[in-house]
């Protein structure tokens, strides 16, 4: 037993490595690495993409601190999930108040909406590529997502994800593909560099904000209860979620190097990351621009599962509903008709004429970047709760890197207002988008 989490202990499940403990590890195996994952979604490929096709390798040092803040963060709702046995909705309820609640969960609700909406968009875009009409690959998608979910058991849906993580594989392929130059690389991952511009810092809170989105800590500590995993397994949880989030990290920093290698250098000006996927052939070849229009498409439908559900659990369990995957419409009629309800809106705005699929992907990654601060604070008042968490509170390590990112996101956010403000919100804001958007 141990007074509070601390670093040092943190890695000690990566030290005692023998049959028995991968056996256990793979038992729990699950939450840690789908949760991180799925975060590489459309929005966030979108955005990686975007900021290497447009600033280079000049944000990669991003990737390490977020790293490390994504870890601290992802462990801490695992462990109130195993210590507790209830999801962060069930707690901030609990401690806070219907009302709060109520209020936290309508935010959430219409920022992963937004993410929801852009999974589809991905979907779309990249099956579009190959030929394949969104009039086809929406509908046919958003049956698939909701037949897996409905009519799946949990352990069934979890497989499908873990199947999902490997497909990640084909944006570091696609990277190496590209033959970027690995000196500069290094040295842009450590030396921090900094551009006091609206461009340059959006990108960078977006970067933030798809890597470390709100939604993923309330299905990351949801995913944990469901699977059932206890306190004395929990050694093997966290290596879970090390495992995961360094997965997704490394994902992100590839696309980011593959975009950076090639159409950076090249000059080229990208919306989307299908346009990524189509901008990489000439360059390097078909065999990059497959790997990386099929990456999307993997993305785009796994997230377009987890999004949707992740919302419907962290909502009824605000709302002291019935959850879970191995429920079904009889048992949890408000679980499932609100994932039902989600899917046929997300899926239903991609087939609208003219909508602006591109800003709607990029502005919820900004949104998750600017409503992560609010969500951090419940998490670290909860965590060092000493009656909900006994001796499994955090430790100075731990509350250091937590507030150390909650201050830091809380800046960034308000300076990106503050430039807004000074600028003209409109023109601040039209300005940006029509340098993102059109390359001017």
């Amino acid at each position: 037993m141990f007074s509070s989490i601390s670093l040092t202990k943190f890695l000690k499940p990566i030290r005692s490595v023998n049959r028995k403990n991968i056996l256990l590890f793979l038992a729990v195996l699950g939450p840690g690495i789908i949760t991180a994952n799925v975060d590489n979604d459309a929005g966030g490929i979108t955005t990686y993409s975007i900021a290497g096709a447009h600033f280079g390798y000049s944000l990669l040092w991003v990737m390490l601190p977020t790293t490390i803040a994504l870890v601290v963060i992802q462990e801490m709702c695992a462990r109130m999930g195993v210590v507790t046995g209830k999801g962060l909705s069930d707690l901030i309820r609990e401690s806070f108040g219907l009302k709060v609640t109520f209020y936290v969960m309508i935010g959430l609700l219409l920022t992963n909406l937004g993410n929801a909406v852009s999974e589809f968009a991905g979907i779309a875009a990249s099956l579009e590529i190959f030929g394949i009409s969104k009039y086809l690959s929406v509908p046919f998608s958003a049956l698939l997502v909701w037949l897996l979910i409905v009519k799946g058991s949990y352990k069934l849906v979890e497989k499908v994800f873990l199947v999902a993580c490997l497909v990640y594989i084909a944006y570091p392929i696609a990277a190496f593909i590209a033959r970027p130059e690995w000196h500069q690389i290094m040295r842009a991952s450590v030396v921090p560099s900094f551009k006091a511009d609206n461009e340059y810092l959006i990108t960078m809170i977006a970067l933030v904000g798809t890597t470390i989105a709100p939604w993923m800590q309330f299905y990351q500590q949801s995913a944990v209860v469901e699977k059932g995993v206890t306190i004395d397994r929990y050694n093997f949880s966290r290596l879970d979620v090390i495992v995961g989030c360094v997965m997704a990290i490394v994902v992100a920093f590839f696309i980011v190097v593959a975009c950076a290698s090639t159409i950076h250098v090249g000059g080229l000006k990208i919306e989307t990351a299908a346009d990524a996927a189509v901008a990489l052939q000439p360059l390097v070849g078909s065999y990059a621009s497959t790997l990386f229009a099929f990456g999307l498409f993997n993305a785009s439908l796994f997230a377009a599962c987890i999004l949707p559900l992740s919302t419907s659990y962290y909502i009824c369990e605000g709302m002291g509903w019935e959850s879970g995957i191995d429920k079904d419409f009889r048992q949890a009629p408000q679980f499932f008709w609100l994932f039902t309800v989600i899917i046929i809106i997300s899926a239903g705005f991609i087939l609208l004429p003219d909508m602006p699929l591109i800003m709607i992907m990029f502005i919820s990654q900004v949104v998750n970047g600017a409503v992560l601060p609010f969500v951090m604070v419940f998490i670290l008042l909860l965590v060092n709760n000493k009656r909900l968490m006994g001796d499994y509170v955090n430790g100075p390590g731990f509350n250091l890197i937590a507030w150390l990112t909650v201050i830091t996101m809380t800046f960034l956010t308000l300076l990106m207002t503050l430039e807004f403000t000074w600028k003209g919100s409109l023109q601040g804001i039209f300005g940006f988008f029509s340098f993102l958007f059109s390359g001017s």
